[in-house]
């Protein structure tokens, strides 16, 4: 399996290239040369395995001939090890053949941790191939950053430096970055959105010389290797439900379009998945674009569900690459148009995003009463992220005889003011989480400024030449 760029000038790398270098060079995002298929009898074949031999057999392919099938299978169990429920990503009935697939049980109670625990392993594997160490820069809008560190804390060839908008992520969320003592992790606050915070990102990552002294990588759901990770969970939970001889529907609360594009590659795949919802908060610009044909940025409304408060659904990219047929110009042009005018028109990819896709968006009244209602009828209880997934479910695919699962992105406990706004009650952190909110924190605050981020970043990690420990 080789990988190109989405902008049109890299071709034919390794997946090995493509998850150390995270962001391609002209700009672009990695996507396969080729899209692998499932067989039905593989499909069958995952209902009931554990989940680390399913996620084994489904990244195989985009791993191509990098590292062997028992190396993989290795890190895969010692990634999922690590989570808190043996099926590490459980199915819950709430209603009527409807489900929500509980994607938080990792170290960091956010679904982030099904992709970051395994990405980390990879890395090392990568690095240590090569003699290499690397530095992560990555933005987050509340989970990424601490399933990062977590998942890179004890990496003795990666340094870690996660920048988050100061004052717009939940309290845990933040603990999550600030608390780890490991001097390889730093998590910066910068005055500003996590628009802003991704933009500084994708700076550093333009300028090739910065980039290459710190050898830089990324793991944001820009690196591929995440998008990969994450189509996991959509086989397994179809398997459980009877596919391949059973479609399903998902609804997946995003923001970054990371997510539900891997739902769209699971579909590509062979997955039967009938339809796939995007859910969105108030912060719509994803359902505004699959109503109008226009991705048009506005202003970011801070939200209960802060982790979709974003403007910029950087994979968007890729997935417009594939419905355009692979149009690098098409490409190219988009996404001068979003930097320079905070806008472009989908085109001619606009008629087959509606195909793909179904979109909603839930308000904040919306949120709440999701919340409250699911308590009262199922005794489940939704984070505010989850339950703009079931909104958006609710508003665009009625109830049928095909299965109908919300993606559960974060843990309740993860967002405590909001939850206790709504419900009356604040939900605890696991036990093994009973420390978060005592330990001392550490991170500085810099300003928007690309070059004041540079200067800490540089006077911070160790440099690429320096090995590993």
């Amino acid at each position: 399996m080789t990988y190109i760029s989405t902008r049109g000038e890299v071709l034919s790398l390794t997946f090995e290239d493509v998850l150390l270098q995270g962001l391609a060079r002209d700009g672009g995002l990695y996507v396969p040369e080729t899209w692998p298929a499932l067989s039905r009898e593989t499909i069958a074949s995952f209902a009931g395995r554990p989940f680390a031999e399913v996620a084994v057999e489904v990244m195989a392919p985009f791993v191509g001939g990098s590292i062997d099938k028992s190396t993989l299978l290795g890190m895969a169990r010692d990634a999922y090890g690590q989570f808190g429920h043996p099926a590490v990503t459980p199915l819950v009935q709430i209603d009527r053949n409807r489900w929500v697939l509980e994607l938080f049980h990792g170290p960091t109670l956010a679904f982030k941790d099904v992709a970051m625990q395994l990405l980390a392993r990879l890395m090392d594997h990568a690095l240590a191939k090569r003699g290499q160490r690397a530095t992560i820069v990555g933005a987050t809008s509340g989970d990424t950053g601490g399933a990062a560190i977590e998942a890179f804390r004890s990496s003795k060839r990666v340094d870690v430096v996660i920048l988050f908008p100061d004052g717009r992520v939940s309290d845990v969320q933040r603990r999550m970055m600030t608390t780890p003592k490991e001097a390889n992790v730093h998590a910066v606050a910068i005055k500003g959105t996590f628009d802003d915070c991704q933009a500084l990102v994708k700076a550093m990552f333009n300028d090739h010389a910065f980039r290459d002294r710190l050898s830089l990588s990324g793991v944001n759901s820009i690196n591929w290797a995440r998008i990969v990770a994450q189509v996991t969970y959509y086989f397994v939970a179809g398997a459980a439900l009877g596919a391949p001889h059973r479609p399903i529907t998902v609804s997946v609360p995003t923001g970054n379009f990371g997510d539900i594009l891997a739902g769209w590659v699971a579909k590509r795949m062979g997955l039967p998945i009938e339809r796939l919802v995007i859910a969105s908060n108030e912060n719509d610009i994803l359902p505004r674009a699959h109503a109008t044909g226009v991705y048009e940025m506005r202003g970011v409304v801070e939200t209960t569900s802060p982790s979709m408060d974003i403007q910029i659904s950087s994979n968007f990219e890729r997935y417009l690459f594939e419905a355009s047929g692979r149009d690098a110009g098409f490409i190219r042009g988009a996404m001068g148009s979003l930097s320079q005018g905070g806008r472009f028109d989908l085109a001619g990819t606009a008629a087959q995003f509606k195909s793909d896709f179904a979109a909603s968006s839930a308000s904040e009244a919306e949120v709440a009463d999701a919340i409250r209602r699911t308590r009262v009828a199922s005794g489940y209880l939704l984070d505010p992220h989850t339950a703009c997934g079931l909104v958006a479910l609710e508003k665009t695919v009625p109830q049928s005889a095909v299965p109908g699962i919300v993606l559960s992105t974060a843990h309740p406990a993860k967002f405590p003011g909001a939850m206790e706004r709504i419900t009356g009650e604040r939900p605890g952190l696991p036990p093994r989480l009973s420390n978060l909110l005592t330990d001392a924190e550490r991170y500085p605050v810099l300003e928007n400024d690309v070059e004041a981020v540079k200067r800490f970043v540089e006077g911070t990690v160790q440099p690429a030449s320096a090995g590993a420990s």
